[in-house]
């Protein structure tokens, strides 16, 4: 057992505070703020906000200016909170108020602290896991002398303001980085970005029409490797008899015609819709009810799959031949784009062969049109308001393959697309590796944060004062006086008895 001062007494968390089990209408306190779950922020024990009560439906805990919330859903998320006005709160909160044996703010801290958050985390498991004040009521505490608890709580907020400041430098930073990045898309894809490098390499621009010959002939010859793949499936699907689907002929693709441009971009460049710039689908399931559609070894990608960098990661699921028989397969280099829900424009570039379900839409570019050129683009501001924008105005936005193909992107000569890939990997590169250093000290503010209050919870962090008075001491002045209390109410009991 570790060596605690003689002064600290300790037990299970209920022997020394109850929770206050108050609940009201929130209709009865209109004007009341309202503190719910989204209003704390997690492991910082700050409150981010409020409403007013007679927004809110449902019972509500009452508490007073003072008391202590403990958010008893996803005990993990560590949202605890001490108002310093009165007020109502979810019933997803535990109340407590401070009495005599613990200081609130005391409490407030020692409730944040790692080992209560790792015991709560663990008491129940699912995806909504939720304590109650018997199970971590049983949690063994150590409390020093109230003036040592006022003592220590100084201390610590003293130390977490410090802390906090850096904390809030280094978001502040991580935003502004964010903002950096976008802006060197826009001005990748503005044309501003490789001005420089335009006026000292005349000889390797191209101009427009040259570079739609070169597109028009790259786009032909697709095509007909195209018809020469459907004449083989079609022999074959003859030959056979077999019960699959008849295969379809290619269409030829669209004509090609340049879109107006803005007169800011570089004369050089040119406005195609995304379906004259490469191949465009929207991927397909499988069904999932037949399960030799799946366990081969073609990777299958959903946009849970797609995340920031360049590359898609890893596909955790994959198809047989049989499912790759119903799905739309795309070469390596391929940009999938989620096209519905909360994550509409979500983009990643996949360096494998492979598949998608039907929330994707991908573009597999012809060779005058660099993945990575187009990647980025994709995620440029201005790409990803315009998928916003074409996209279905109802609850749950669409972006379907029609409106996705019509979608206009720039391009310019091959070798100012490779500066542009070249000057954006590097810069691109040199940003993400300052934001792991951001992310890097945020980890190590938290983990310093845990570590203070460890050696306060252990007594290690301020000094004992000899005059205080043992919390043993204290608690068995507060049991004695309850007891006489309760004897004194007896006696009265039985004389008017």
């Amino acid at each position: 057992m570790k060596d605690y001062p003689k002064e600290w007494i300790s037990g299970p968390l209920c022997m020394f505070i109850q929770p206050q089990k108050e609940k009201v209408a929130p209709s009865n306190f209109p004007n009341m703020p309202f503190i719910g779950m989204d209003h704390v922020e997690p492991h910082t024990t700050k409150i981010t906000g409020s409403v007013e009560a007679k927004r809110m439906k449902s019972n509500a805990v009452r508490f007073s200016d003072n008391d202590v919330l403990y958010g008893r859903l996803r005990p993990y998320l560590n949202k605890v909170a001490q108002p310093r006005f009165d007020g109502l709160a979810s019933a997803e909160f535990i109340v407590f108020r401070g009495n005599e044996l613990i200081d609130p703010a005391f409490l407030r801290l020692r409730l944040s602290a790692l080992d209560f958050v790792s015991f709560a985390s663990h008491l129940n498991e699912g995806d909504r896991p939720r304590v109650s004040f018997d199970q971590i009521g049983s949690f063994n505490v150590w409390l020093p002398p109230p003036q040592e608890q006022r003592r220590i709580v100084e201390k610590l907020e003293a130390l977490f303001d410090e802390i906090d400041k850096g904390v809030e430098s280094l978001r502040a930073a991580k935003s502004t980085l964010d903002l950096y990045r976008k802006s060197l898309l826009k001005s990748a894809f503005e044309g501003r970005l490789t001005a420089d490098w335009r006026a000292k390499n005349p000889d390797k621009l191209e101009d427009p029409e040259a570079l739609l010959a070169r597109i028009r002939k790259e786009r032909e010859h697709r095509h007909q490797a195209a018809i020469r793949a459907w004449e083989r499936d079609l022999d074959e699907w003859k030959q056979h008899g077999s019960n699959k689907k008849k295969p379809v002929k290619p269409k030829p693709p669209p004509q090609l015609r340049p879109l107006s441009i803005q007169s800011e971009v570089p004369s050089n460049w040119v406005k195609l819709t995304l379906v004259s710039l490469g191949i465009v689908q929207t991927g397909t399931t499988p069904r999932k009810s037949m399960m030799e559609n799946f366990g081969g070894d073609m990777p299958f990608f959903k946009p849970t799959d797609l995340e920031a960098g360049d590359n898609v990661r890893e596909a955790r699921e994959f198809l047989s031949e049989t499912g790759l028989d119903t799905s739309r397969r795309f070469a390596p280099g391929t940009i999938l784009v989620t096209c519905i829900g909360a994550t509409i424009g979500k983009t990643g570039l996949s360096v494998v062969e492979g598949s998608c379900n039907q929330q994707i839409n991908f573009l597999e570019p012809y060779e005058s049109a660099d993945s990575k050129f187009m990647y980025f683009q994709i995620c440029s501001p201005a790409f990803q308001e315009l998928i916003k924008n074409n996209a279905s105005s109802t609850t749950l936005p669409i972006l379907n393959k029609k409106r996705f193909s019509q979608l206009p992107a720039r391009i310019c000569s091959p070798a100012e697309q490779a500066e542009i890939v070249r000057i954006l990997d590097e810069r691109l590169e040199a940003a993400n590796r300052l934001e792991f250093e951001f992310e890097a000290a945020l980890a190590h503010a938290e983990a310093l944060r845990q570590s203070i209050l460890k050696n306060a919870f252990s007594g290690h962090l301020v000094p004992q004062d000899p005059n205080d008075e043992p919390a043993a001491t204290l608690l068995q002045r507060i049991l004695a006086k309850k007891a006489s209390h309760n004897l004194d109410r007896a006696k009265s009991r039985v004389s008017t008895a």
